[in-house]
């Protein structure tokens, strides 16, 4: 149950406004379009169980690369 997400996300997330924030942030950035939004919103859920996603290091995941800039011609 979701309750029960919410409850293990909690572990690294004390204020329960920050979470809510913090995980639509998250869901809109990680939903797909063809999936159900529930779903997504599940996988944060279950994401923040795990890592701590107020920390300032980024995970391997959400590392982009960098752009090669364009040589003119």
């Amino acid at each position: 149950m979701r309750s029960d997400l919410v409850f293990g996300a909690l572990a690294h997330v004390s204020n329960r406004y920050q979470l809510c924030q913090l995980a639509s942030k998250a869901t809109r950035k990680l939903h797909k379009p063809n999936s159900r939004l529930q779903e997504t919103t599940n996988e944060v859920l279950v994401r923040f169980r795990h890592t701590n996603p107020t920390s300032s290091t980024p995970s391997k995941a959400v590392v982009e690369q960098p752009v090669q800039a364009r040589r003119a011609a």
